[in-house]
């Protein structure tokens, strides 16, 4: 039985950049947005819940392990639905979750209520993570996929910073109420506009889905200006007549720990943990410690949001620079800089210092979890990369549930000096580790680790070279 091999990953690299990957851009953009707008708000919403006595430090802790078991279990769900059914049916499915149960959280009568909706409605936020950073490895050439990732990022800091500011300007005037209300209400909005994402050609033609790979491929060319592809198609014989073709190159997720992919998956294991416990550490606890040294929480909110901005320009210096320098280049930097101004950063006094210090190690944080998370996708080929991405990001997420009340032990014991000089060891730690490693993702380093079938997937900076 003879079908098509469309060879969607030469062609979807091959492409320009032009309004699709634009209109792509805006989408997934849109939809991390709104995922770190509802992951971050938790900051000012518990700062603000402390004066009121509505909830306390124990119950905040609880609040952040809920929403991290959340965010881990929709990582792990990610990974199978979209290597399994797909990248469009778990992108909206995540979303639209998260949204709704946002608005529900709204209307929480208690701390106990509103604890349970948010370990549902991270479920969803997990998943998206996953999936948004996925998304730009699966549709975006390779030579401009470290921009891209930045710009996303950018989208996720503007998230992050927005959040901070409009609790800053929203929860002493209508409480921390408003604050759901306006996630979940911009999480729907950004459901409805990418109703009509196309399907992962890379995805399609991965499960032996030729025909729905080679339309989607032509409507994403057309697009793009394209109307002869650079690489053409090739017909290969299927060696099973008759063979479902939707199961074709699935495999178990066990092969992230065969021979041969194992030390990709240490490695993305590594530095997602790393990054994303360094990123909470910062941005979760901020206001909190501000508040217990003696500030106001309308001064504590302020100080946060100011410092948050850093959220945004850290990852539009990777959309700048990480395509220049290279993601790995890009990674080391923003680590050691992370490192450098987290051991800076507790021995600030003078206000000034404190927000000037504290946005360059914000900056500094948001680039390294950036640049991590779009990174660790490309260690794994089509059939199971965002099992990959999604196993990584699941370890992570179930390592933070604990990290609260770590945090919350290391500040008893030694004040914010001990968080967050522990965290910047840990940026120690991960640069050391990821610049000796030299994990291969070029093109010939995937295809000898892919299953039998799958298309080689050229994601490496350059061919032949260590990502």
């Amino acid at each position: 039985m003879t079908t098509m091999h469309v060879n969607a990953t030469h062609r979807l690299d091959s492409l320009p950049i032009s309004k699709f990957h634009r209109r792509m851009m805006w989408l997934v953009g849109l939809g991390l947005f709104f995922d770190s707008f509802d992951n971050t708000l938790s900051s000012a919403v518990l700062a603000s819940m402390l004066p009121t006595g509505f909830s306390t430090l124990e119950l905040n802790s609880l609040f952040l392990s809920a929403t991290f078991a959340g965010l881990a279990t929709g990582a792990a769900l990610s990974g199978w639905l979209s290597d399994r059914i797909g990248r469009g049916f778990a992108f909206q499915f995540s979303l639209g979750l998260f949204g709704i149960l946002a608005l529900a959280a709204a209307f929480a009568p208690n701390v106990e209520v509103l604890i349970g909706l948010r370990l549902l409605m991270a479920i969803g936020m997990g998943a998206e993570y996953v999936i948004c950073y996925g998304m730009i490895t699966e549709f975006f050439p390779r030579s401009h996929r470290g921009k891209y990732l930045g710009l996303l990022g950018v989208f996720g800091g503007f998230g992050v910073s927005l959040s901070s500011l409009i609790g800053f300007l929203v929860i002493p005037t209508f409480s921390w109420r408003a604050m759901f209300v306006i996630g979940g209400v911009g999480a729907l909005i950004a459901w409805w506009l990418r109703r009509n994402m196309p399907e992962s050609p890379r995805w399609l033609e991965s499960r032996g889905r030729y025909e729905e790979a080679e339309a989607a491929l032509q409507k994403i060319e057309k697009e793009s200006g394209v109307t002869s592809p650079k690489v053409t198609t090739a017909p290969v014989v299927d060696q099973e007549a008759g063979a479902a073709h939707d199961k074709a190159n699935y495999v178990p997720v066990t092969v992230l720990f065969s021979r041969g992919v194992i030390g990709r998956t240490i490695l993305a294991l590594v530095l997602t943990v790393i990054c994303l416990f360094g990123s909470y550490s910062v941005t979760g606890w901020m206001p909190t410690f501000f508040v217990k040294q003696g500030m106001n929480v309308t001064s504590s909110l302020g100080f946060n949001a100011a410092i948050m901005s850093g959220y945004v320009v850290g990852p539009l210096l990777c959309a700048l620079l990480a395509d220049k320098l290279g993601r790995r280049r890009s990674i080391v930097g923003s680590g050691t800089l992370a490192a450098i101004f987290a051991g800076i950063y507790p021995f600030m006094t003078e206000p000034a210092l404190i927000i000037t210090i504290g946005f360059i190690l914000v900056a500094m944080a948001a680039s390294f979890l950036t640049m991590c998370l779009g990174t660790v996708p490309e260690f794994f080929p089509t059939a199971f990369r965002f099992r990959g991405g999604g196993l990584a990001q699941t370890v992570g997420r179930v390592g933070l549930i604990a990290s609260p009340f770590i945090v919350l032990g290391l500040f008893t014991s030694f004040g914010i000096v001990g968080v967050i000089l522990t965290v910047s060891g840990l940026y120690i730690a991960a640069t050391v580790i990821f610049a000796a490693a030299r994990v291969d993702t070029s093109s010939e380093a995937l295809a000898h680790i892919a299953p039998a079938g799958d298309t080689a997937d050229a994601d490496a900076e350059e061919p032949k070279a260590h990502a």
